[in-house]
């Protein structure tokens, strides 16, 4: 597809997107249509491993879905509980399940949809004294409707979820990191080069590997012991691939298990698939 308000661009393993709709990257109907279709895309690119989806503008990540757009929604009808996904829940579903490391760079302001696509991804960072988190919904009368009502709980915890959501009030960074929703915080020039990195390191492991770790991980939101018999299949699963095999085998021969390998074991990890 080609698109208009997002750039996308690929580095070998790594899909990198910037939304760039000034000019603020309010989710129109037309940018919500090209994250959909964006979302499709990279889920379908079995020559990736890792996703960083970032902002053209400093100053905002994603801001909510267009809300004079949400006032023509139709109402007609009575509402009705739905067993399906609706499109949103279904785009958002994609970054949290795709085959993918997906990673939220947020530098700016991320608010009700736009925070809701960053809760779906694995990994969010943020910008220290820069970043900031905000559900807007009740204050206008809504909710967060685009999974931040399930996902952000999850995220948080119960009371703080329900801070930010009744509150309509900005999150801080230094608070989100301490609260969970940021994994981590940077400098303003340190934040790319650091996902940048990060994302390569992934990608350069194998991809089998990868994506047996998201799977076990993804099963953690249910009943630990459905979780402990996928992660028991995926292990299983991935000793049968040669790519473990080889990246065992050369562990061992660059240092694995010998003391000064073991005390340097994160920089080893790096070298095991050069």
């Amino acid at each position: 597809m080609t698109y208009d308000l997002i750039r996308l661009e690929r580095n070998g393993r790594v899909a990198i997107a910037t939304i760039d709709a000034p000019p603020l990257n309010i989710i129109t109907l037309a940018l919500y249509r090209e994250l959909t279709a964006l979302a499709k895309e990279i889920e379908a690119d079995e020559g990736l491993t890792v996703f960083i989806l970032r902002s053209a503008n400093p100053e905002f990540f994603m801001a909510h879905f267009d809300v004079a757009a949400i006032l023509d929604f139709p109402t007609d009808e009575e509402p009705r509980r739905d067993p399906r996904p609706n499109p949103f829940h279904e785009m958002c579903g994609r970054l949290r399940t795709m085959a993918k490391v997906t990673i939220a760079q947020i530098e700016g302001r991320a608010g009700g949809g736009g925070s809701e696509i960053a809760m779906n991804c694995d990994l969010r960072y943020g910008v220290r004294g820069r970043t900031i988190i905000n559900q807007m919904e009740v204050p206008i009368g809504i909710l967060p409707g685009g999974t931040g009502t399930q996902r952000l709980p999850r995220l948080v915890g119960r009371g703080r979820a329900l801070e930010i959501i009744m509150s309509g009030d900005d999150l801080d960074a230094e608070t989100a990191e301490r609260w969970g929703y940021l994994d981590r915080i940077f400098a303003a020039d340190e934040i790319g080069p650091y996902v940048d990195r990060l994302a390569a390191r992934i990608a350069s492991f194998p991809p089998e590997a990868v994506v047996g770790a998201k799977l076990a991980i993804n099963a953690a939101d249910g009943p630990i012991a459905d979780g402990l018999i996928e992660e028991a299949y995926q292990f299983q699963r991935l000793l049968r691939n040669d790519s473990a095999k080889r990246a065992m085998t050369r562990f061992l021969e660059i240092g694995g298990q010998t003391r000064e390998g073991e005390l340097r074991v994160g920089e080893l990890n790096g070298e095991v698939n050069r």
